[in-house]
């Protein structure tokens, strides 16, 4: 009989657990070294800890150089010095400078081993920079926030070349409303497109409006005067739209319509805005047993490149009044869109730095400077449906740089009958 030599998937994550940990301490052994060595550095020099301009001139190094020292040295611990400092050829730079300012050899030696010893930590043990700002972004929360966001940023400019189409803003905005039978709950939702434009000809533009329900009986939306949705130029809010207004088409299918975008413009200057508002009536239940487990939510899906997200939830006073709403970001990818109260879908789910703001009750907090007449829009499209505006609570999700392919989801605890 012979015994088996691998590794159990227990004993590989223990393996993991031990080598990060060691990692960990290396990274922040070369915080503690650099921050040590370049404090005694700039302590001897004339202009000192006095500011980046100041010491940017007299090293005669660039600003931005300086700037990152001065922040690196400034930082509450180790780890934020690491993620702050410029790389290694700069910092010598740096040193190099200070050599001709009367700072004591040693302190350069010391300084300039620091850096050598940071040096071989990224290509030894990371790899190189990028790799060790995504280690950073597990244990810095601002290297967290600035890792994301360039890498969003990567990946929104990568998208928008391949898909040939962007916005600057891709706001959504939902309203639960009851209905007036006392069972069922009003959804409006409106979709606002912000600086569209594509960015070479030939391109196919399309918007999607999709239903996920549990009671599929046939989707029946209407425009905000009350006719059935069966052509695109219905449900655009013209006031709120680029003029001429763009033209738009429809593909309905089920509980999916498609918006196809029929100008074929191309370039910047043919930058256009594009509002539209569906109403749907009764559209879910307003009681749900608590035995069912059920969670109410809506959710902003990502299918066009943007600079902004810009979601906003606006409830009734009466609704979903246990807690406030719970935000998931899903990864579509495999999957398709989630659906929240399916737990197999808990996988997907991407851990963002995103969050979910509570803008407070009443049309009047619910301003934005992102989409233009923002506040006017809502409070038109309260009278015209008979809601009272003022008694709404506001929920808004802003995402700079939302990845192409994402759900945005706010989630609510459902009501059961008192």
């Amino acid at each position: 009989m012979t015994q088996s030599n691998q590794t159990t998937p227990d004993e590989l994550h223990s393996q993991s657990q031990v080598a990060m940990g060691t990692l960990e301490v290396r990274i922040n052994a070369a915080g503690e070294d650099l921050l040590a060595g370049f404090v005694r550095v700039l302590d001897q020099l004339p202009s000192g800890d006095s500011g980046p301009q100041r010491l940017a001139k007299e090293l005669g190094v660039d600003k931005v150089l300086a700037s990152r020292i001065l922040k690196a040295v400034r930082a509450p611990d180790p780890m934020s010095v690491i993620h702050r400092v410029p790389g290694p050829e700069p910092m010598r730079r740096l040193l190099k400078a200070s050599s001709k300012l009367g700072v004591k050899a040693a302190d350069l030696k010391a300084a300039n081993a620091a850096v050598d010893r940071f040096e071989s930590l990224i290509r030894s043990e990371v790899g190189d920079r990028s790799a060790l700002d995504a280690i950073l972004s597990a244990w810095v929360p601002e290297a967290r926030r600035e890792f994301e966001l360039r890498r969003k940023q990567a990946a929104f400019r990568a998208m928008s070349q391949l898909k040939g189409a962007q916005v600057d803003v891709y706001s959504e905005a939902a309203i639960f409303y009851p209905s007036a039978d006392g069972e069922h709950i009003d959804i409006v939702w409106i979709k606002a497109v912000i600086g569209l434009h594509r960015l070479r000809p030939g391109v196919r533009v399309k918007f999607t409006s999709r239903r996920q329900i549990e009671d599929q009986s046939g989707r029946k939306t209407f425009t905000l005067t009350g006719e059935p949705v069966d052509g695109l130029a219905s449900a655009t809010l013209e006031g709120y739209c680029s003029t001429p207004t763009p033209e738009l088409d429809i593909q309905h299918g089920g509980e999916v319509m498609h918006y196809l975008l029929k100008d074929d413009s191309f370039g910047v200057s043919s930058s256009m805005n594009l509002v539209t508002c569906e109403v749907n009536r009764a559209e879910i239940a307003r009681y749900i047993p608590n035995e069912r487990r059920r969670k109410a939510w809506a959710s902003s899906d990502i299918n066009i490149p943007t600079r902004l997200g810009h979601f906003d939830i606006f409830v009734h006073e009466d609704l979903y009044t246990h807690s406030p709403p719970k935000l998931r970001i899903y990864d579509t990818a495999i999957n398709g869109l989630a659906d929240i109260n399916d737990p197999s879908r808990d996988v997907d789910q991407l851990d963002l730095l995103e969050s979910i703001e509570h803008l407070g009750t009443g049309l009047n907090r619910f301003g934005s400077s992102h989409v233009p007449n923002y506040r006017k829009m809502l409070s038109e499209v309260c009278t015209t449906l008979d809601y009272d505006g003022s008694v709404l609570r506001g929920y808004r999700c802003i995402s700079d740089y939302p990845i192409y392919g994402s759900q945005y989801a706010m989630v609510f605890s459902t009501q059961d009958r008192d």
